[in-house]
């Protein structure tokens, strides 16, 4: 059996659940905008004490490693890699994207995650049927959805959206023809995330330190040694 603590404070909620090989023994999840830092122990500690789940007996830690909000990210990573380190187990990451794609199933067409950046773009990646990736994680313009969706529409299906930005995004898909479905899952969910990391470590899929997935660069620079500031 492997005991999975998982962890999301990468968008605008936050959960956390404990899994024995397939099944949820405990999970949490709150929709919230910032606060993730204050609320994500608490809620760990209530989900271990109703699994009945010693944290030290974990044998697996998940967590989400965005895109998302910069702060949610470093909370959540902070954090999943303190629980790894006290019990002596491995940390894995999974993208956010992964986790929305992962939650939608019995689907005949294929899924477009999309994200809000919180800013004019958005984040967003497509995946088939099956859940599996057809396009790599991408930061674009709405506008600009319609041609990455362009050649994984199908005649007989509509292109099921899912994510926070879906609702708002729709419209530029619908303008060029593209018929879309919108899924009611809206942000990433531990409870999924723990299936999906659990499924992977029972494939011996390779396990390394998670890091942050930025897809947009830094926005503050600092400067060429030598070069002088802006008055």
């Amino acid at each position: 059996m492997t005991a999975i603590l998982a962890i999301d404070t990468a968008t605008n909620a936050c959960s956390a659940a404990i899994s024995v090989d397939d099944t949820i023994l405990a999970s949490c999840y709150q929709e919230m905008i910032r606060g993730h830092a204050e609320h994500l122990v608490p809620m760990v500690s209530t989900i271990a004490e109703e699994a009945e789940c010693a944290l030290k007996t974990i044998d697996l830690v998940a967590v989400t490693i965005g895109p998302g909000a910069f702060t949610g990210l470093r909370v959540g990573l902070a954090a999943a890699r303190g629980f790894a380190l006290s019990a002596g187990v491995p940390c894995l990451g999974i993208t956010t994207l992964e986790v929305i794609a992962a939650a939608i199933v019995n689907i005949s067409s294929s899924l477009m995650v999309v994200l809000n950046s919180k800013r004019d773009d958005v984040y967003c990646q497509i995946f088939d049927s099956d859940g599996h990736p057809s396009t790599k994680p991408a930061i674009v313009m709405p506008s600009q959805l319609s041609e990455i969706a362009g050649g994984h529409i199908s005649d007989s299906s509509p292109l099921v959206l899912a994510g926070n930005a879906a609702s708002d995004t729709s419209q530029h898909l619908v303008r060029a023809g593209i018929r879309t479905e919108i899924s009611p899952y809206q942000y990433p969910e531990a409870s999924i995330l723990a299936k999906l990391a659990a499924s992977r470590w029972s494939q011996g899929d390779p396990v390394v330190r998670p890091t942050p997935m930025y897809l947009r660069s830094a926005d503050a620079v600092l400067p060429v040694l030598g070069s002088s500031l802006r008055p």
